[in-house]
């Protein structure tokens, strides 16, 4: 396996403001909304304090913690969510990024119970997939790490039922970049539904986007 390229921790701190801001500012996230994660070593594990508005965090908020959830650095709490980040990086090793938010559309297509597995635009083919639903399990909990982790080898985004949905990557910017895209295809099969269509791409047309991948780097 190829030796992940890890960040540093100034790089990692700079990443999770910029992107947590970016949530807020998409309108991903509200009031406290939301958590972030990046690893920078096997061992550690940079991500967002409870209770705080992800458009409004500053270093000092954030927290270092080892991949058992024990608080290395920092003077915050750490997220409520962070067995699931947890979960995700121990289920797929090659991951170095999380991002939890609930993004309008995707969170009601979660509350409906309803996955996103109508291949309906080829960025949403290429970049994420099928994306499945995790059953419902109580915020912060072991039972929620669980839900996700019969996904985490094959999806790269995944609606939780009744809450958000949560994205991962070898990056920052990869793991929030597939939050936009699991965003933009969630509302534009929104507006397919609303128009009374049932169109999707054919087979073959889904095979070669997927075929894309690779050389994409994805």
């Amino acid at each position: 396996m190829k030796t992940p390229r890890y960040w540093s921790d100034q790089e990692a701190k700079v990443a999770i403001l910029s992107c947590g801001a970016r949530l807020y500012t998409r309108g991903f996230v509200a009031a406290n909304d939301g958590n972030l994660s990046i690893k920078v070593s096997p061992n550690e594990i940079w991500t967002t304090p409870t209770g705080v508005s992800k458009g409004f965090m500053t270093e000092d908020m954030l927290v270092k913690v080892d991949t058992k959830g024990a608080v290395l650095e920092g003077l915050c709490k750490p997220s409520s969510e962070l067995k699931m980040h947890l979960r995700i990086y121990q289920e797929a090793p090659e991951v170095l990024a999380v991002v939890h938010a609930h993004p309008p559309v995707s969170t009601a297509f979660a509350a409906a119970g309803m996955p996103l597995d109508r291949p309906v635009l080829q960025e949403a083919v290429v970049q994420l997939g099928h994306v499945p639903l995790a059953p419902y399990a109580l915020p912060g909990s072991d039972a929620l790490a669980d839900s996700v982790a019969p996904f985490c080898q094959n999806a790269r985004a995944l609606l939780l039922e009744f809450h958000g949905a949560v994205t991962w990557g070898k990056s920052m910017e990869e793991a929030m970049s597939r939050m936009e895209s699991l965003e933009q295809y969630a509302t534009i099969l929104l507006h397919l539904k609303t128009l009374g269509c049932d169109r999707v791409m054919p087979p073959p047309l889904v095979e070669d986007l997927t075929a894309l991948r690779s050389s994409l780097g994805l």
